[in-house]
């Protein structure tokens, strides 16, 4: 029962971090620098998702080393998922309003999801 509540906990400070960074914390200049390897944005980005990582993955009570290689992974992960999606949508030229703008922010959310089950499942190894 334990095991479960710390996955549960872990899952839900994951998404809780995933949905501020994300959605409240991308001004203009960090949403422009994704897709660009030069351009700051995307690693600032990508900082903010690793950061945010690491209280949920703490819950494991693992070591120190083990929680940043992981912060480490999905720094690197995130920094990957949108960098591809930003040159997918801009060689789709989609829109909110398409199906190809919606199939690719859908591809860009599951892969993020998908990665905070592998972090957690390495966590609780």
């Amino acid at each position: 029962m334990e095991m479960a509540i710390t996955t549960v906990a872990m899952l839900a400070c994951l998404q809780l971090n995933h949905y501020v960074v994300d959605y409240v914390l991308q001004p203009p200049w960090i949403l422009r620098g994704k897709g660009n390897f030069r351009m700051i944005g995307g690693y600032v980005h990508a900082g903010g998702h690793a950061l945010g990582t690491a209280p949920g993955l703490m819950l494991a009570r693992v070591g120190l080393m083990r929680v940043t290689l992981l912060v480490l992974a999905e720094f690197l992960a995130h920094y990957l998922i949108d960098y591809g999606k930003a040159l997918l949508s801009q060689h789709s030229r989609a829109d909110a309003t398409t199906r190809a703008y919606w199939a690719v922010h859908g591809a860009d959310q599951l892969l993020h999801q998908l990665t905070y089950a592998a972090l957690i499942f390495a966590a609780l190894l």
